[in-house]
């Protein structure tokens, strides 16, 4: 559970962190199930296909377990209410001295999700230090506000359509939140942040659960599959996807993820082209790059899904 003075302080500045979450079996357990994970892939999540990288706890008991973890729960609940939903999640790895960062964005700008109460448990599996390329933040100072991006492909950036923030901005006062292994931060939907390359030894590790309370709903047709994690559907806006109950890497789960996965990726474009309209009228057009690579950014949708 959350202090008052660190809801409050979430509330003005749209972070909180760190928060210990795990115990040492506990993240042994994690480390252990990425690890099994990607020999099934038979490569780094980070370097396959991008549906491998999200939306896993469809087919990974051991990461649908994460997603309930009561302390990261007793938290979310303190800031979004007792009906939750996971939208999704997100593997975010950095390889020892590689180039991967963040470009500075906003969570809330492709996942259409209304209203702004989408909140986000970083959990780092490694040490997140600034060395390793944690997440920095600015404070909302109490006034978020959804700003201009464009989903520019940027090379090796960990983002889905490679996005950054094209508008003027305050990037004064940032913060390095720090998240040691087995612990979790909290951002707001509308907090900018960006990460830089990973200069440290070892590999950054983290994963980004989005948590959503159940009365939210869509701005695209899309209608998700998303798992109810504590409470009640109360909203009704979402299908609710169940544990992968069969065990890992089971046919049926595949397929759960792969239609968990699709109306994922259909909102995801979705709002990309949604947003484009809606910063349209007489804005400079930034510079798309000229050819994205669907398997790499999330652009476009997807009609089938081949092998690995």
């Amino acid at each position: 559970m959350l202090s008052q003075d660190q809801i409050e302080g979430y509330h003005r500045d749209g972070y909180s962190f760190p928060h210990k979450a795990l115990s040492d079996a506990e993240l042994a357990e994690c480390r252990d199930g990425l690890a099994r994970y990607e020999a099934w892939l038979g490569k780094p999540v980070n370097q396959g296909d991008w549906r491998w990288r999200s939306q896993a706890y469809a087919l990974l008991p051991w990461l649908d377990n994460l997603t309930r973890h009561p302390s990261i729960l007793d938290a979310v609940e303190d800031l979004i209410g007792p009906d939750i939903l996971v939208f999704t999640s997100t593997f975010f790895i950095k390889e020892a001295r590689s180039e991967t960062f963040a470009a500075w964005h906003q969570d809330a700008t492709y996942f259409g999700i209304t209203p702004y109460e989408h909140v986000t448990a970083w959990v780092a599996l490694t040490d997140a230090t600034s060395e390793a390329g944690c997440m920095e933040v600015i404070s909302s100072r109490g006034q978020p506000r959804q700003l201009h991006h464009a989903a520019l492909g940027l090379k090796d950036s960990i983002n889905g359509g490679g996005q950054a923030i094209v508008e003027a901005f305050e990037q004064t006062g940032g913060v390095m939140m720090e998240v040691p292994a087995g612990s979790f931060s909290l951002h707001h939907t509308l907090c900018s942040h960006r990460s830089a390359p990973n200069r440290a030894d070892h590999r950054r590790v983290g994963i980004g659960i989005s948590y959503i309370p159940a009365h939210c709903r869509l701005t695209s047709p899309v209608r998700m599959l998303t798992p109810l994690v504590r409470g009640q559907n109360t909203g009704g806006n979402f299908d609710v996807l169940f544990p992968p109950t069969e065990g890992e890497f089971h046919p049926a789960a595949i397929a759960r993820h792969e239609d968990a996965y699709r109306r994922y990726r259909d909102n995801y474009a979705a709002q990309i082209d949604m947003h484009d309209r809606d910063y349209g009228g007489d804005a400079p057009k930034p510079e798309l790059a000229p050819t994205l690579d669907p398997k790499v950014n999330l652009v476009g949708r997807v009609s089938a899904y081949g092998g690995f």
